[in-house]
């Protein structure tokens, strides 16, 4: 069904024209906020930015009029003269100073462990410590979603195999919904970009980060705070994986083609040589800054939206933001899957680009 863009825009800007009558606008004495609607606004951020953050305690949520928090402490594991474990909830939320075999340490603003006295004395701006830092092996709330979701990638494809050896080849349960997902992805992506020849070596890692990408997003889109690929840590560690499989199952065709193209001119050789190394690195870069812009500003849009609601303080703009939260949610539950598809594709080109045969000596 086709439907006109007369009707959509007509009811835009009846919507656009209505806004007056839902007294958005404050008057010349309502400008100026209270110190009560700043300190609002600024807890509004905080918990922005503290959500698509990671944190080394899995809060679920939080209740202001008592100040209880709601979730499970995480494991906290350090390198400083030796390893160092406890709770994360010595801490207190970041209150308390915590103390490990005469060590004393605190956890700053920004989710980072600072050495320091048994006062809990920083140094410094409060925002940025002048503390000294401790290598921090921790398990926080990403890695440990993480692990949820290889745990979960385990026990479904391994079901899945199984499935395959006990009907004859049938997949039964969980893994008929996956089942056009997995060849979806050996047909359409790895076939068509690596070719026949060489698409199978391949296929477990594009399967595996597929459906790790996947499922990391649509955990972020739950209420639990989760954002995982909004990290840019993580997007970098997929990115350098990429690169090392790329560079380490390259044929000579490719790094030929690289450092003395075939074909081309030898003064041109020298001038496009440094860019094709260059575009090397610049890949998985590419491959990183894609995933980890598109899901970090997905999650900043939504708070943002929601935070109007308080700002306002309006029933109508309240109605307007959720009504749009709701629209970009939808369209977040896409991006997911989109961006799972997008790495997963870029990923089979670069391998794709590495083992290509080239035959232009032969030909010529």
């Amino acid at each position: 069904m086709v439907i006109s863009n007369k009707p959509l825009r007509f009811i835009i800007a009846i919507l656009i024209a209505c806004l007056p009558l839902f007294g958005f606008a404050n008057t010349l004495a309502e400008t100026t906020p209270t110190k009560t609607e700043t300190t609002i606004v600024e807890k509004i951020a905080e918990k922005k930015a503290h959500h698509v953050l990671d944190a080394h305690e899995f809060s679920l949520f939080e209740d202001e009029a008592t100040n209880t928090y709601y979730g499970f402490p995480l494991p906290i594991i350090l390198w400083d003269n030796g390893v160092q474990i406890f709770s994360s909830s010595k801490f207190n939320h970041g209150e308390a100073v915590a103390e490990s075999n005469g060590n004393y340490y605190k956890l700053g603003h920004n989710e980072k462990i600072y050495k320091t006295d048994s006062a809990g004395t920083m140094t410094g701006d409060e925002h940025h410590p002048t503390n000294p830092q401790v290598l921090d092996f921790s398990i926080t709330k990403s890695v440990l979603t993480m692990m949820v979701v290889a745990l979960i990638m385990f026990l479904l494809f391994s079901g899945l195999a199984k499935s395959y050896s006990k009907n004859g080849g049938i997949s039964a349960g969980a893994g008929r919904f996956f089942e056009p997902i997995v060849l979806y992805v050996r047909d359409e992506i790895a076939i068509p970009n690596i070719g026949e020849k060489h698409y199978k070596r391949y296929m477990s890692f594009l399967l595996t980060i597929f459906f790790f990408i996947w499922f990391l997003n649509i955990f972020g889109l739950t209420p639990l705070g989760i954002n995982v690929t909004g990290n840019i840590a993580i997007t970098a560690g997929l990115g350098i994986v990429t690169f090392i499989i790329t560079t380490f199952t390259a044929n000579k065709n490719y790094w030929g083609h690289i450092f003395w193209m075939p074909g081309v001119p030898t003064p041109m050789k020298i001038i496009l040589a440094p860019i094709e190394l260059l575009g090397i690195f610049i890949k998985p870069f590419a491959l990183m800054i894609r995933l980890y812009a598109n899901m970090i500003a997905g999650h900043i849009v939504v708070m943002s939206l929601l935070a109007l609601i308080f700002i306002f303080k309006n029933i109508g703009m309240g109605a307007f933001s959720l009504i749009l939260t709701f629209i970009i949610s939808i369209i977040e539950i896409l991006v997911a899957a989109l961006q799972a598809y997008i790495f997963t594709m870029l990923a089979a080109l670069y391998f794709g680009s590495a083992v290509e045969e080239h035959h232009h000596e032969e030909a010529h």
